[in-house]
């Protein structure tokens, strides 16, 4: 009876905003490509589960997860997570290039992969994120793709210097060109500052922003910073949840986040499905990144990158954020 309830719970969570609203608006699922640093901070955790509810709801189409971490945790708690939510054939990919490596200090990591079901066993056994990203992208339709990236650009730097090949005869920057719509990602602190995603690997995000062929949209890290999410889905009654394991282990090591997590990594997630309408304000101009790491912003009327300003209420949006990440698995919750 539980079970038949939850799936109840779950439909009018995702439809609780279905009426006089234009972000629900969504004729056809977003094609998404999810690239991640999943492990050193565990909102990528909650940006996954969001987009797992999205594509359970028809408003999303996982094409592929991959993996800008190359700690070997990384891809199993990935695994973890796309085999919970029922999609456990997802690609997953990770840098075969020199990268950043970091494990997650509250050691849930360790937990989720010993607990629940699995087929990656380590981050260094998948596929190159570059040829996940070659071989999506060129088998999907012209300017149909949205990218989300919580994490660095390793991949997407490896991405846009990669050339033709068997899978297909246009170099990185052209396959970007045709294939991509929009790069939704959560990095930088707007109008400037400095940003753990983009200053790990700087060298990367300087070259992506300064040669990405298409628009980019930037959530940074004073949105994120206000919108904390975890407390409702850990003293939910969800059962054998690797997404709420996550967050139950790591709210209470962290005196900071005693009221729920930071969510930026969600933000990013939120955007590409619904856009930014009705959710935040938008500034149009260039990102500049520094030989620091730091960055800074030069609006321009015709500039290609665009950064939020929030406009729904906080409380607000971390409501919308955490009713997502709540989600029960259609595999899990209609089962009697």
């Amino acid at each position: 009876m539980r079970q038949i309830t939850l799936t109840v719970f779950v439909t009018l969570i995702l439809c609780s905003d279905c009426t006089n609203h234009s972000w629900n608006k969504i004729d056809h699922p977003v094609r998404i490509i999810f690239d991640t640093d999943l492990g050193p901070d565990y909102d990528d955790v909650g940006a996954l589960a969001f987009l797992h509810a999205m594509a359970d709801s028809g408003k999303a189409e996982i094409l592929a997860t991959v993996a800008s971490n190359k700690h070997d945790l990384v891809a199993p708690s990935i695994d973890v997570i796309n085999t919970y939510f029922g999609r456990d054939k997802l690609p997953v990919g990770a840098p075969k290039s020199a990268g950043v490596s970091l494990s997650s200090s509250q050691h849930w990591p360790d937990t989720i992969v010993s607990r629940y079901p699995h087929r990656i066993m380590s981050t260094s056994k998948v596929p190159d994120a570059v040829t996940i990203y070659r071989k999506v992208l060129a088998t999907q339709p012209d300017g149909s793709v949205t990218i989300v990236t919580t994490g660095f650009l390793t991949n997407l730097c490896n991405l846009l210097k990669s050339q033709p090949d068997s899978l297909s005869m246009l170099n990185g920057s052209e396959l970007i060109s045709k294939k991509v719509k929009i790069l939704v990602s959560m990095a930088g602190k707007f109008p400037e500052g400095r940003e753990f995603n983009l200053y790990m690997d700087s060298t990367s995000s300087e070259y992506v922003y300064d040669r990405w062929p298409g628009e980019i949209i930037f959530t940074g890290f004073e949105i994120g910073q206000k919108i904390l999410t975890g407390m409702r889905l850990i003293n939910s009654d969800i059962q054998n949840s690797p997404v709420k394991d996550v967050f139950r282990i790591s709210i209470p090591l962290s005196r900071e986040d005693k009221n729920g997590r930071m969510s930026w990594d969600e933000t990013a997630v939120l955007i590409a499905i619904y856009g930014t309408e009705g959710f935040f304000e938008t500034r149009r101009g260039n990102i500049i990144v520094n030989s620091d790491g730091s960055n800074s912003w030069k609006d321009n009327p015709v500039g290609k990158h665009f950064y939020v300003i929030q406009k729904m209420p906080v409380s607000d949006m971390s409501k919308f954020i955490e009713d997502r990440m709540m989600h029960i698995p259609i595999s899990k919750s209609t089962k009697l």
